[in-house]
């Protein structure tokens, strides 16, 4: 999945990775130009999974 078509579904995205792992808010899931990186820190950081599973996972939705 490209940048472009995660932009695209991101409200999507960003509720099946509230409904998965409980702990994430809308602060942990707040995507900006740029920031995907630090944003898939956040996440990392809440669930304990690696940067690669989770874009994986992602870009499997």
């Amino acid at each position: 999945m490209t940048n472009e078509e995660m932009k695209g579904k991101w409200n999507q995205i960003k509720g099946k990775l509230k409904q998965k792992y409980g702990d994430l808010t809308d602060d942990d899931l707040k995507y900006s130009e740029g920031k995907f990186e630090e944003m898939l820190g956040r996440v990392q950081e809440k669930t304990g999974k690696a940067k690669e599973e989770l874009r994986k996972e992602i870009s499997s939705w």
